[in-house]
């Protein structure tokens, strides 16, 4: 099963925060599907995926929004 958080309309660092609340939530091992449309999420979710020891599994931009498939590691 994979979760899903719609992130559009909102701007960093709001997408980032939210990210982490429901990646926080999840039992290891799950993943989470996260929609943005602020461009610089592409950079800034990854990039606090990576600080904190999860996976982004994949990226993939569908006109202006940006889904990404994050598992949680620990």
């Amino acid at each position: 099963m994979v979760n899903k958080l719609d992130l559009r309309g909102l701007y960093c660092p709001e997408p980032v925060f939210r990210t982490k609340v429901a990646v926080d939530a999840l039992p290891t091992g799950e993943v989470i599907e996260v929609i943005a449309d602020d461009p610089a999420s592409e950079e800034d979710i990854p990039r606090w995926a990576n600080r904190v020891g999860h996976s982004i599994l994949s990226i993939q931009k569908n006109g202006k929004d940006i889904h990404f498939l994050i598992k949680k590691v620990k």
